[in-house]
């Protein structure tokens, strides 16, 4: 199937910590969309919640990050509310796809989709719900564990409970970890992504695990705490469609960081991280991780495309660790290069994603009620 010219708008930047990751995710999206004959609009989300339309040369993935912190330099219509920016979207002839290229909070939780949906408009990726339970890593994990896969054990941890009796909380944390032959734990915030705020603890008998959560804390109100997996393989497969029988899965590809994990730094400022589409695993162990990953993206609902992440232990279990309904589109992302194995290049990724969208718009049954239908 091919894409006929399309109106796409792409939603970059958010106010979230992810905000850079985003700026990079969505000027690739836009310019490889726009290159391949579709009518591109792009549309910046500030840290402060403010809709600025970029005119097309602020899409180049040249510019540096820092001229996106005053978008009336870049030329750019604005500032509008949401409720502006989406009346005007709904209102364009053609009416627009919307791509969102947002990471973290708002753009990868439900908000930005809820917004969209309430707007009429047609948009790629998970809907609200699929997109809030992935985001949410303690729903995650609830909803994964009904497919009897495997999970790490978690305790969660939230903000009123730490500020109310700290103590209790820190002693509990070290009566979980000594269940575990190694007692390190990993703390993350529970709603973020891009491995913001997350910390290793070494000793949770000493000061570092109270200094994790404080760390975790900063960034959100809700941290899940799991015992630390050493030196596990971090695979990476990117899933694609609407439905199991449309749905294909495509990896894995393995992530070996340049730390002792693959945290922010690891990911987008260190030479030392490598990725690889091809790594050496068992043929039948691949064909069970894409077929794991289809099954979590259906569990949660998942329409369009993501990228399910697992942790594979030195004893050869694959560990489901969280999905991405919004994954990244940037120079070192694995997503759209594991997609390029299937004979989709950059573009055709992104057109296919449009694709998914347009079609599950059109089964959608959306009914007009008038009053002598009601019951």
């Amino acid at each position: 199937m091919t894409l006929a010219r399309t109106s796409i708008a792409v939603l970059l930047g958010g106010p979230s910590a992810e905000h850079d990751v985003s700026l990079v995710s969505g000027r690739a999206i836009a310019t490889a969309l726009a290159g391949a004959g579709h009518e591109v609009s792009g549309w910046l989300l500030t840290l402060g919640g403010e809709w600025w339309r970029l005119p097309p040369a602020a899409l180049d993935p040249e510019l540096p990050l820092k001229s996106f912190r005053d978008p009336a330099a870049l030329a750019a219509e604005g500032p509008f509310s949401a409720a502006v920016a989406l009346e005007t979207l709904a209102a364009a002839d053609p009416r627009p796809v919307v791509f969102p290229a947002l990471h973290g909070p708002f753009g990868e939780d439900g908000q930005v989709q809820s917004l969209l949906e309430s707007a009429g408009l047609v948009y790629c990726g998970a809907g609200p719900a699929a997109s809030a339970v992935g985001m949410d890593k303690t729903l995650f994990k609830r909803v994964v564990g009904t497919l009897e896969l495997p999970v790490l054990p978690w305790a969660e941890v939230r903000a009123v409970e730490y500020e109310s009796d700290a103590a209790s909380v820190l002693s509990g944390l070290r009566e979980f970890a000594a269940g575990f032959a190694d007692p390190r734990l990993i703390v993350k915030p529970a709603r973020l992504g891009s491995s913001i705020g997350i910390t290793i603890v070494h000793e949770v008998g000493g000061p570092g695990l109270e200094a994790a959560l404080e760390e975790a804390l900063r960034h959100d109100d809700l941290l899940l705490v799991e015992p630390y997996l050493d030196h596990p393989r971090e695979l990476e497969t990117a899933v694609m469609g609407n439905g199991r029988l449309d749905m294909m899965a495509y990896g894995p590809g393995e992530v070996t960081p340049g730390a002792e994990f693959y945290d922010y730094r690891a990911k987008y400022h260190s030479a030392e991280s490598k990725v690889s589409v091809q790594p050496d695993l068992d043929p039948e162990l691949s064909d069970s991780i894409r077929a794991a990953a289809v099954e979590v993206f259906l569990v949660i609902g998942g329409t369009g495309f993501a990228r399910v992440d697992m942790l594979l232990s030195a004893d050869g279990i694959p560990y489901i660790s969280e999905i991405n309904t919004l994954p990244g589109f940037t120079p070192i992302s694995l997503f759209p290069r594991m997609t390029a194995l299937a004979g989709y290049d950059f573009a055709g990724t992104c057109e296919h994603i449009v694709e998914l969208a347009l079609e599950r718009s059109r089964r959608r049954h959306d009914a007009h009620l008038e009053p002598e239908d009601l019951p």
